[in-house]
């Protein structure tokens, strides 16, 4: 009689701390998610920025502030609304766990086990720690989710169980050996704990921009402040205002928010699609990707086997054959997914009287039953139950086998071998075709990303040749080409061109996976891993793009950036299109943004070094970044856009930025100069600054808009009545500080914004030429 542990050995292990406390899921904590969005050096900069202006008087000069707290707000909302969302999603957890203590069995927690404790395990149970099976233990265990392998594994007396696997069959005792991070689970999560921020090539490329334009903000700020202090015979006030002005000017936050806020709307979007994104530029990340790694269970196959045929070979009537697989699947506990399968075609059990049984067993591969009328059959493994005689039937078995089916033998046998398990002289009857079901929308999908010029590589810890035949089913250009993971080099250079040639890799360890999204990524793939078990997490974790299934482990889905919550792939195709007009649009907008920031850069040095009052203040680039460019861009970057994306995207931008900042620069500075020069205040030259800077970015916005269409149009008209009310509404010039009572210079002020046209067409497709 086994006793187990006494209440005494259960405290001080518990004292020891050998108790299966769960390691916490490798995700970040609330605070590590605020201390991300908040503490950056672009919020740093706007704050002082903010600060020095409040100090200097002047709060309308500090909207531009607004724009850090919506940014923050955005970022914080979305991760911490998706990290609530996982929670919610951790229902596999085991929460009772049966176990023999001081000679009783009781139920207890799964994280008051503790070392050496004896689990009792039947069939349906997942296992809550590693241990080993006792002596009177024979399990059928399912370790797909750790493993990748998706056929049941024995285990019996001194065999090992891993926590996180299931028993599909068979009762039995197991003592603990391993708890909490010492489980090979836990381990292996744990691998993935380092935090990896996702790989944006568009976030990349704001964040060198903003590199660069922290290398100017000191010193052309100071300068700023010296000139306007001492040279314009300003206030110290109006001093900073305008070097802050410059600053602002400078920095694209208005481009920080925007992408934040159309990722935001993808986002929304996606959620119909039942997918959750933890992190705003993982759909931008996906539309860039040009390998997808693939899992066969659960992402091409639904992961439940299907009986497609029922092949006679002998003279046995098919009602007969129907009758006893009847029996036999209805005689034996229905655990085995195989068996599930046989069952699902015969739902209704036979009349046949059973008077013998013997379990599946993953040692001899068959199980069977014996009817007080037809005798004893056995069902299993063709090569188990004939043997010797087994080349009868080879070359059928390998035909199937070679198109993705598993071949099953139902055989009539002599009763007494039967009740021995020592089975000889079988006659077969029939082959039964066991198939995995393929998705219905998968042959879709997978075809969308193949005519997208997207590679599929399929990574499975089960047998190639299988794997093969079932990806080849479902329409895996490439599927031939297959290899055992087993015989993969060590040699990163090697296994990098093998990654490259194959398309199929089975029984694949989880740290192979991980090695090969890395020899993918060396030959300068942009690489998105779906996976949906603890043998995924490292590989989701190195991925560019980690795609986890809501069915699947809690540690898949605290590592990856997308979660599918009905673990259905074929949503995938949306998030790429949605990811695609996503870029495509902002670099569109950004040029508007980027065209902003290297005027802003121009006028600063060059009125820093024409020792003369800076030409705007605060509110009026919020005025000009707003209507000409936020508002717009908002609205442009929801246009659809599904072309495939390209690399080189701030090359691109800054060819078409640079020319127009030239032209607004030039512009601006020609109308200030002639203001000043014609003896008006600088208040109002500063007015007609920015009413020509601001119809010159009218007609910035017109040219980067098309082709128009109605809607676009309309826009644009909205964008230029609103600025033009700031100039004649007495609300907009109190509020954006213009001065038009005394306005007497239009005529070249219209003129300047009228030749801009021409002078952008002019200076682009002089670059063009060059660059």
């Amino acid at each position: 009689m086994r006793t187990g542990l006494t209440e005494e050995q259960v405290r001080l292990r518990i004292k020891q701390g050998q108790v299966n406390k769960q390691p916490q899921e490798p995700s970040r904590t609330i605070w590590e998610i605020i201390r991300t969005h908040l503490f950056t050096t672009f919020n740093f900069l706007n704050a002082v920025l903010a600060i020095a202006v409040l100090i200097a008087g002047s709060p309308k000069n500090a909207l531009f502030v607004g724009v850090i707290l919506f940014n923050t707000f955005i970022g914080l909302f979305q991760e911490l609304r998706a990290k609530a969302t996982l929670e919610k999603l951790s229902v596999l957890h085991v929460t009772q766990v049966q176990v023999c203590r001081s000679a009783q069995d009781r139920a207890i927690p799964a994280e008051e086990l503790v070392m050496d404790d004896m689990m009792i395990l039947k069939p349906g149970d997942r296992i809550a720690a590693d241990a080993i099976v006792l002596s009177d233990g024979s399990l059928e265990v399912d370790e797909s989710l750790l493993t990748g392998e998706a056929d049941p594994i024995g285990k019996r007396e001194g065999s090992q169980i891993l926590a996180g696997s299931f028993v599909v069959a068979g009762t039995g005792y197991a003592k603990v050996s391993k708890v909490g991070a010492g489980t090979y689970a836990a381990k292996l999560a744990n691998e993935a704990k380092r935090f990896k921020r996702i790989n944006s090539e568009l976030q990349g490329a704001v964040n060198k921009l903003f590199k660069f334009i922290m290398w100017l903000v000191v010193p052309i700020g100071a300068m700023l402040i010296l000139t306007q202090l001492f040279f314009t015979h300003a206030t110290w006030q109006e001093a900073v205002i305008a070097a802050v002005s410059g600053i602002v000017s400078m920095v694209p936050e208005g481009l920080v928010l925007l992408t934040s806020a159309t990722f935001v709307m993808a986002i929304a979007k996606l959620a119909k699609h039942h997918t959750l994104v933890q992190e705003l530029p993982a759909t931008e990340v996906l539309a860039r990707v040009d390998v997808l790694c693939l899992d066969k269970t659960g992402t091409i196959t639904e992961g439940n086997l299907e009986l497609v045929d029922v092949v006679l070979l002998d003279h046995d009537p098919a009602e007969r054959v129907d009758a006893v697989l009847s029996g036999i699947v209805h005689a034996l506990p229905s655990m085995n997914p195989t068996q599930d399968a046989i069952r699902e075609r015969y739902n209704q059990a036979s009349s046949l009287d059973v008077i013998d049984k013997v379990p599946f067993s993953s040692d001899r591969k068959w199980s069977g039953a014996a009817f007080e009328s037809e005798g004893a059959w056995v069902l299993g493994a063709p090569e188990m139950i004939l043997k010797d005689d087994y080349a009868r039937i080879q070359k059928d078995v390998e035909r199937e086998a070679s198109q993705g089916r598993r071949v099953l033998v139902l055989a009539q046998v002599d009763h007494e071998t039967f009740q021995n398990e020592r089975i000889q002289g079988a006659r077969v009857a029939a082959l039964l075709l066991i198939a995995d079901r393929i998705r219905e929308e998968a042959p879709e999908a997978l075809g969308y990303f193949a005519k997208e010029g997207v590679t599929i590589k399929v990574i499975s810890g089960d047998n190639p040749v299988t794997v093969s035949a079932v990806a080849s089913r479902a329409g895996v250009f490439g599927a031939e080409r297959y290899i055992d993971a087993r015989t993969l080099p060590e040699d990163p250079d090697q296994l990098a061109s093998i990654a490259e040639a194959y398309t199929i890799f089975g029984r694949v360890t989880p740290h192979q996976k991980k090695l090969l999204v890395q020899a993918l990524q060396s030959r300068g793939h942009t690489v998105a891993m779906t996976g949906d078990g603890v043998n995924d997490v490292l590989a989701l974790k190195e991925a560019d793009c980690g795609i986890a299934m809501a069915s699947g482990s809690d540690a898949a889905k605290a590592v990856s950036q997308l979660v599918l919550l009905t673990s259905d792939f074929s949503v995938l195709p949306k998030v790429v299109m949605e990811g695609r007009k996503i870029i495509n649009n902002l670099e569109k907008v950004s040029v508007l943004f980027l065209s902003k920031t290297v005027y802003s850069i121009l006028l600063s040095i060059i009125f820093t070094c024409i020792l003369m009052p800076y030409p705007m203040m605060p509110i009026h680039v919020t005025l000009i970044g707003g209507l000409m460019i936020g508002i717009p861009a908002f609205f442009l970057a929801m246009s659809s856009n599904h072309a495939r994306v390209q690399p080189g995207f701030l090359r691109r931008v800054l060819r078409s930025a640079i020319p127009n900042a030239v032209i607004l620069t030039s512009v601006t500075l020609a109308m200030f100069l002639y203001a000043h020069n014609s003896g008006v205040s600088t208040a109002e030259a500063r007015t007609l600054a920015v009413l020509v800077l601001g119809g010159a970015s009218v007609v910035v916005l017109t040219r980067i808009a098309r082709p128009l269409n109605g809607y676009k149009i309309q826009l644009v008209i909205a964008m230029l009545m609103l600025f033009t009310a700031a100039f004649v509404t007495p609300l907009g010039k109190e509020i954006f500080m213009l001065t038009t009572d005394t306005l007497s210079h239009l005529i070249p002020a219209f003129s300047l914004v009228f030749l801009t046209w021409p002078m952008l067409s002019l200076s682009n497709r002089l670059v063009r030429r060059i660059i």
